[in-house]
């Protein structure tokens, strides 16, 4: 049974990964996954409507998961499609987070009123929308950075209401009561209707009820177009880039040109009202029918949005954080006992975890048409990947679980990170014309992001020296010398990648700015890991450091490299401050603060070592 141990656990880590690639149930009779495939185009990028409503939930609340008011609990696409073609019954949904006791009192309302006392509904908050919308507009002329507490929470109110009444205007009138029989009504009457508009303009005779509806329809229609968030009419040539994509508003202006409505506009009215009315049946007949004319016109964005929103569904990364901790555990316990078995079994999970990242990884990368790192989240991904690669290579040369422990650790905190930085939204965003360079982005910015990965692999086992050291008698001479020697060969990597990362920036700033050097925080940043990595080198060549000083040396390097990545970007001055996120300001400095108490753990007299005493 012993033996069989590694096998068990790869088998179970496979029927997990299995688990996760299986379609969603659909637990009503309308083919939710369907209508979470079709395309549309937002923030410059087209993307299925499944994206828009995981990433404007996430934006909202923080979350996915959505419950009625009856406690029923929705479908991201359920809940959309409310949003979309049932309004009203949507601003009943309690998604808007509230936390800041000051603005809860603008609106009157407690924690009580509010679902798990934090959430709550359009209809609770719109009563005072205008008091919002005045103290909006208090706080935006203020820095980002010096506002207030409050100021802050009353924009990100604002912001996220924004989102949410922009996304009712997009495919419908949020006030309509029946909006494909106001189209209907609307194209056969429209050249008369526009003649009537232009004979009362002109003071000429003219139909003043028809004159009136077209006026009306107009209004909402130009209304719609001010509002609307989603561009979800496709060009009528065919494929082509996200320019020829239309607001559903803006295309219904243009119909009074032609006189013809869009059918893909006609589509989503006939989506509502068999939205509204629970006709599941001919939902899905419409929806099919618009699926199978988009394929005619449209394969390549409706193979890619069908490909998202079944990536999202299966969420890799989220698997893949389960299966490093198991590895962690499993290698953990395989330092006290089955050293054997048990390295072998946590090997072949972390090999599975950072194989199915490396799907997850390569899958954005085709979706994006860019190279692996392009954000801050995805340098997360990246930086545990390059991370987790290495610790898989040390595993397989020393066979004594402390790549797999490493890895496992890496991997679970480096994939941590990644789903914070993804509640701000879409995690595959467009990229900033000064950064729009695949070469640099393949050449640079991954360069310089192996740096990262390889500095943290060496703090972090550096940390495993010292806890074994300090807390175990696990630490034997052969184990010490094995770690000092992962801690050298990975500083080493860590140095080249991170000097090559920094000057080929240089070279690129220089193409992008006139400047190769401009002593921006960001290139200080990148400077300091090529410092820090080459003193730490010269200490132990020059005898300065031994073992137990390499690893408080390449500990501190966390502090050094996390301020690179991270901290930089909180000042919000210079070229390079792309992820500005000061709420993650007290995580770094907890981060600081836990990588020197491991120091200073590892500065106490070896007298003290248990590891020292039992030697």
């Amino acid at each position: 049974m012993k033996k069989r141990l590694p096998l068990i656990f790869l088998l179970l880590g496979l029927a997990l990964v299995a688990r996760s690639l299986m379609p969603e149930r659909n637990k009503t009779d309308f083919d939710l996954a369907a209508f979470g495939r079709l395309p549309i185009v937002v923030n410059g990028r087209v993307k299925p409507l499944d994206t828009v409503a995981r990433t404007s939930l996430v934006v909202l609340q923080s979350s996915q998961n959505i419950a009625a008011p009856d406690g029923t609990t929705l479908t991201p696409n359920e809940w959309l499609l409310d949003v979309l073609f049932r309004s009203s019954r949507a601003d009943a949904y309690q998604h808007f987070e509230i936390n800041h006791p000051d603005l809860l009192a603008i609106f009157s309302l407690t924690p009580e009123e509010g679902r798990n006392k934090r959430r709550f509904s359009f209809r609770q908050l719109e009563p005072k929308i205008d008091e919002l919308q005045r103290q909006a507009r208090l706080a935006e002329p203020v820095d980002a950075a010096v506002r207030t507490p409050f100021q802050k929470a009353v924009v990100l109110l604002y912001s996220n209401l924004g989102l949410y009444i922009r996304l009712k205007a997009s495919l419908v009138a949020p006030d309509h009561k029946d909006f494909l029989g106001e189209l209907m009504t609307f194209q056969q009457n429209v050249v008369s209707g526009v003649t009537a508009v232009r004979a009362k303009q002109a003071g000429q005779p003219h139909d003043e009820t028809l004159a009136a509806q077209m006026m009306e329809s107009g209004g909402r229609f130009s209304r719609m177009g001010e509002l609307g968030y989603l561009l979800a009419v496709p060009p009528a040539d065919g494929e082509t880039n996200t320019t020829g994509w239309q607001k559903v508003g803006d295309a219904l202006i243009q119909s009074f040109q032609s006189g013809q409505i869009s059918p893909s506009i006609l589509v989503y009215a006939g989506l509502a009202r068999t939205w509204s009315a629970g006709q599941a049946k001919e939902f899905n007949e419409l929806l099919a029918l618009y699926r199978a004319q988009l394929e005619k016109n449209f394969p390549d964005s409706l193979k890619k949005s069908a490909a998202e929103a079944r990536f999202n569904a299966a969420q890799p990364f989220y698997t893949a954080m389960i299966l490093y901790v198991l590895a962690f555990l499993i290698a953990v316990i395989s330092w006290l006992a089955w050293p054997v078995e048990l390295g072998r079994a946590a090997f072949w999970l972390l090999s599975l975890a950072w194989f199915l990242a490396t799907v997850g990884i390569l899958v954005r990368m085709w979706l994006e048409g860019r190279p692996p790192v392009t954000n801050l989240y995805s340098s997360a991904l990246f930086v545990g990947w390059i991370a987790v690669g290495f610790c898989l290579a040390l595993e397989y040369f020393y066979r004594n679980a402390i790549g797999s422990v490493a890895g496992g650790l890496v991997g679970f905190a480096t994939l941590l990170i990644g789903y914070y930085l993804s509640l701000g939204g879409d995690t595959l965003e467009m990229m900033r014309a000064v950064l729009d360079s695949n070469f640099w982005l393949a050449t640079h910015v991954v360069t310089v992001t192996a740096g990262y990965g390889a500095t943290f692999l060496a703090g972090f086992l550096g940390i495993i020296y010292i806890a074994r050291g300090v807390f175990t008698k696990s630490l034997d001479k052969v184990t010490a010398d094995a770690l000092s020697r992962m801690i050298y060969g990975i500083v080493c990597f860590a140095t080249l990648f991170s000097l090559v990362g920094t000057i080929l920036g240089g070279i690129w700033a220089d193409q992008s700015w006139g400047r190769f050097w401009g002593w921006d925080p960001k290139e200080n940043g990148a400077l300091m890991i090529v410092i820090w990595n080459a003193l730490l080198l010269h200490a132990r060549w020059g005898g300065l450091a031994k073992q137990r000083g390499l690893a408080a040396l390449a500990i501190f390097g966390n502090i050094i490299t996390a301020w690179s990545w991270f901290g930089v970007n909180m000042l919000g001055v210079g070229l390079h401050s792309y992820g500005f996120m000061d709420s993650a300001f007290w995580w770094l400095l907890g981060f600081a603060g836990s990588q020197l108490v491991c120091i200073a753990i590892g500065s106490i007299p070896l007298a003290h070592w248990r590891s020292f005493k039992s030697a």
